[in-house]
């Protein structure tokens, strides 16, 4: 059975840091980019980041770049979402979700599996 499960979410304050972790089980992530995508309250869910298999290429929404860092360790199966910085406009249930190409492309789409969400929220 092919699953995403999402972990790291929280309550945290503004300013303060998370790491998401998107872990996959029933298939290998080798071969698959992974796109991280967030949805607020009343909002359209939303392209956060994205990387291709190998990790070589990444891509950010304008309203993340240079505050949130997204990785991957193949060996463990698992990419992360380094979040610092934090805003409450970034509390939202995130989505790790992969897709069956290498390219990374941040639309929601283009991915075939997704994860269940986590909540993260931001607030003093």
């Amino acid at each position: 059975q092919l699953q995403l499960v999402e972990s790291g979410g929280g309550l945290v304050q503004p300013g303060g840091s998370l790491r998401l972790s998107c872990a996959a089980s029933g298939f290998t992530l080798d071969y698959y980019a992974i796109g991280w995508f967030r949805q607020a309250p009343g909002k359209e869910r939303e392209g956060v980041s994205c990387i291709s298999s190998t990790g070589g290429s990444t891509n950010y929404a304008a309203s993340v770049k240079g505050r949130f860092t997204i990785s991957r360790d193949n060996a463990k199966n698992t990419v992360y979402l380094q979040m610092n910085s934090l805003k409450p406009e970034d509390t939202a249930v995130y989505y790790c979700a992969a897709r069956r190409f290498r390219t990374c492309i941040l639309s929601e789409r283009m991915y075939d599996y997704w994860g269940q969400g986590i909540q993260v929220t931001v607030s003093s």
